[in-house]
């Protein structure tokens, strides 16, 4: 690690980044309680980005298995904000299709891209899935479908991550 590097000084946006990666890693349960606290602890009074590096240390991300760590990457372009909003507008002209083919090409290319195509392919999956075990009538639903695509691109097109509730995770 560069030295000038490890010297800065860190934003309490970058404590709060590693106190939600030290969340994730308790709910693994790779931190125990105290370990957690502990950790918390130094990642917030942390002054240089060498302390707040050595709170994580030993905590990189772990692979599920036959799958490779997605790449940090960093802030979004707009180009990646904008081909994950077409993500989940296609979603309602091709239902599955248009967010399956842009998870399998843009995806590939992206990290920010392939978590909204994920996202847009679990909610066109849901939907077809409910239209069928109701005959049809969950058809009604696809009404809905507008409204969400559209939230989810504004999302999109505003670089955060957009989670919608109450669908299968059948794509991950």
């Amino acid at each position: 690690m560069d030295s000038g590097y490890a010297d800065l000084r860190v934003s309490n946006a970058e404590r709060e980044q590693v106190v939600e990666r030290l969340q994730d890693a308790y709910a693994e349960g790779r931190l125990d309680h105290d370990e957690f606290d502990m950790r918390t602890h130094l990642a917030m009074t942390s002054k240089t980005r060498r302390d707040l590096d050595a709170v994580l240390l030993d905590l990189q991300p772990v692979a599920p298995a036959g799958r490779t760590p997605a790449a940090v990457t960093g802030p979004s372009t707009s180009e990646e904000r904008m081909l994950a909003a077409v993500a989940h507008g296609l979603g309602y002209f091709t239902v599955f299709v248009g967010p399956l083919v842009m998870m399998l090409t843009a995806g590939k290319r992206s990290a920010y891209v392939r978590e909204h195509a994920v996202e847009a392919l679990n909610f066109q999956l849901t939907i077809l899935l409910v239209t069928i075990v109701t005959f049809g009538l969950g058809a009604v639903l696809y009404a809905v479908t507008w409204l969400v695509a559209a939230v989810a691109a504004v999302f999109a097109l505003t670089g955060q991550p957009f989670r919608t509730p109450f669908i299968l995770r059948l794509v991950k």
